[in-house]
């Protein structure tokens, strides 16, 4: 695993590890701090840590990693994703009671791809479909009766 950081890391990764719980997204991204912005522009996320390297974000009861394409070297993902635009294809990445109307506008402010504007859906949540730098489709929704 190749890293760029100098310094300490935030907490040893085998203290990290013993944190997580349930389900976790760890992606792959081709440059960690363009899709921290991302997360802080349009999903409103809170950093918990960011280094060029690795981030961990939250918003709500949500929580992703980041890692950089470049710590990913030696591991198996790293050959399929080189390349590719649109990284997350046939994945959404939902972030519920999500305010879809507000977060389109954030993504268009700061020229991201919107995939589908917001709109009410026939199964009872407004949605909207929004590309991050490296092709991930988030889809920010809250039930339609709000």
């Amino acid at each position: 695993m190749a890293k760029k950081r100098t310094g300490a890391p935030w907490m040893p990764a085998a203290d990290f590890s013993r944190t997580l719980e349930g389900l976790s997204i760890n992606l792959l991204v081709a440059d960690v701090p363009a899709s921290v912005q991302f997360a802080q522009t349009v999903l409103e996320a809170e950093i918990v840590y960011e280094d060029v390297d690795f981030a961990v974000l939250r918003r709500g009861k949500a929580g992703w990693i980041l890692h950089a394409d470049h710590t990913y070297e030696d591991h198996p993902l790293s050959g399929v994703v080189a390349g590719l635009e649109g990284r997350g294809a046939g994945a959404e990445i939902r972030l519920h009671q999500f305010d879809p109307d507000a977060a389109e506008v954030r993504a268009r402010d700061a020229d991201y791809t919107i995939l589908a504007g917001a709109a009410d859906k026939g199964h009872g949540l407004r949605e909207v479909y929004i590309l991050d730098p490296d092709g991930y489709c988030w889809v920010l929704d809250r039930p339609t009766n709000y």
